[in-house]
């Protein structure tokens, strides 16, 4: 992946043991980080704003509940609200802006990964680093085959040592689409370089 890339984001899926992982994740992103981060991670209504509120605490860069209609900007973390479906849409004046939804979930999901992914096969973007991290089940995986025809996607899948539940980034692996297998502790500065900090 080319480092002079200008539109870029960053996606990070997680279920079971993730709200753990993204605490060595997010605070670890540099605040000059050249992307905005969406996260989706599997939890009920409500529990998405601790979440957000203490990996801001923790973090260089902002961390945020996702509200339908935010505006994504560099350096800036995004957390699916608990419940709803996100969406990333460009909006009329061409920027990359947030849909909530409240589409049936998926597999029992809801938000789910591969919703978000799907919905960002038609934005404008140069460049797509993608995490998937600890979790059940294999949330994330067609998304990420659908994003590989139409962008530039680089794909980091958090190894079997350092997961809780070693099921979404399997799925990742056994797909062939992970371009880089890396325990928990890396994955942040691994991120920073794939979007030009370093």
């Amino acid at each position: 992946m080319k480092n002079y890339k200008e539109n870029k984001l960053v996606i990070i899926a997680s279920s079971t043991g993730g709200p753990k992982a993204l605490q060595q994740v997010i605070p670890k992103l540099d605040q000059k980080l050249d992307a905005p981060v969406v996260v989706v991670q599997h939890m009920p209504k409500g529990f998405t704003a601790s979440l957000s509120q203490r990996l801001d605490e923790l973090s260089e860069v902002s961390v945020s509940e996702a509200c339908d209609g935010d505006i994504l900007k560099k350096g800036h973390v995004y957390i699916a609200r608990g419940g709803l479906h996100m969406r990333i849409i460009k909006n009329k004046q061409g920027m990359l802006q947030i849909r909530e939804t409240e589409e049936p979930p998926v597999n029992g999901l809801r938000p789910c990964a591969n919703i978000t992914f799907d919905s960002i096969l038609s934005c404008p973007l140069d460049a797509i680093v993608c995490a998937v991290l600890t979790g059940m089940g294999a949330d994330g995986c067609t998304g990420i085959e659908h994003l590989k025809e139409k962008h530039n996607i680089f794909t980091i899948a958090q190894n079997r040592e350092t997961c809780v539940v070693y099921g979404m980034p399997k799925a990742i692996v056994e797909h062939d689409l992970a371009d880089m297998i890396l325990p928990l502790d890396e994955i942040g500065k691994a991120i920073n370089m794939k979007t030009g900090v370093y």
